[in-house]
């Protein structure tokens, strides 16, 4: 059964409440037990004729006139007497039109919702705003992070470094030994120059400071004087091993030879030529130097130029100082 088309049927088929509204009273509805029935009075169904229903679909929000407008009876397809009135099939019943749409009837109004308001143009969000605090955010969690990174290092720096990542040892920590012997620094590689005259002089050595060109303090130097003549000293040396002997002297244009002795050991020959060319009798000029191969013993060793027999010993000797090593 579908609305405004219920089809043929008996009267007790028809709306059962029908007497509780308006229009069912004003059309004879009576409720039960009184003699007519419950239903909406007419005369009898007709096969194939439509009678029409109650139920009408309305809009959301209309509201419903209960008072039936007085409306002549229409001849149209479908109409009935009595106090069951049908009107033509498909037209709407004018006791359920909506009440705007009569005269003077009130007008429905839609109240404009207001549009949110918001800090963008146009009532939008307000993006920048948002941007502008999401890059805040950002910073900030970035710069927490490097201070703590920066923090954390300079912990681990102070505490020491970490045993085993290459920080220095804490107090708990004993440091390993070395399994290799301390290597003793060598001796210095030119040991301290002597002045002749400061030397001890033996026989008939004598010193004297006459003939420019000395580089002994106040020009002084040493002479053999002859056969006998000597200047000793001590020198220390940190390792035993080679070392080379440096003099300065003159002489008068003519080679001259003396002897060295080290430690009390037999002596030998030391040449004191001429390597200056100066001329003959020519002490000024003759000033010049030599060197001399010597091994010597760890530590304190005694040294001696002397003229011995068979020796040339017209020479002045000036200073002798030592230097680690076989030099040139």
């Amino acid at each position: 059964m579908t609305a405004a088309n219920n089809g043929a049927g008996t009267p007790e088929n028809d709306d059962p409440f029908g007497y509780l509204y308006e229009d069912g009273q004003a059309a004879g509805a009576t409720p039960p037990g009184q003699g007519r029935g419950y239903g909406y009075p007419g005369p009898a169904a007709q096969p194939g004729v439509p009678r029409t229903s109650y139920n009408q679909v309305r809009t959301v929000g209309e509201r419903r006139q209960y008072t039936q407008p007085q409306v002549p009876p229409q001849q149209g397809h479908g109409q009935q007497g009595g106090y069951g009135r049908q009107q033509g099939y498909g037209q709407p019943t004018a006791a359920y039109a909506a009440p705007e749409t009569y005269p003077g009837g009130a007008q429905t109004r839609q109240t404009p919702v207001p549009p949110q308001g918001g800090h963008g143009r146009g009532g939008g969000p307000n993006t920048r705003g948002l941007l502008i605090g999401a890059i805040a955010v950002v910073a900030v969690v970035v710069i927490g992070i490097g201070a703590a990174l920066m923090t954390s290092g300079d912990e681990k720096d102070k505490a020491g470094g970490e045993p085993g990542n290459g920080g220095s040892p804490t107090a708990a920590e004993s440091v390993k030994p070395s399994e290799q012997p301390s290597k003793e620094p060598e001796g210095p590689a030119e040991l301290p120059k002597q002045d002749a005259a400061t030397l001890t002089l033996g026989g008939p050595a004598t010193a004297a400071n006459t003939v420019p060109g000395a580089k002994g303090t106040g020009g002084g130097y040493v002479m053999f004087n002859g056969e006998g003549g000597s200047a000793s000293w001590s020198v220390t040396v940190p390792e035993a091993g080679a070392y080379t002997m440096y003099l300065t002297y003159s002489v008068p244009g003519k080679d001259a030879k003396t002897s060295l002795t080290i430690n009390g050991q037999t002596p030998r020959e030391l040449n004191m030529a001429n390597f200056a060319k100066a001329g003959e009798g020519d002490w000024e000029k003759g000033w010049t130097n030599t060197y001399a191969y010597v091994n010597l013993n760890k530590g304190k060793n005694d040294l001696k130029i002397s003229c011995e027999a068979g020796n040339q010993c017209d020479a002045y000797l000036d200073q002798v100082w030592l230097e680690a090593g076989q030099k040139g």
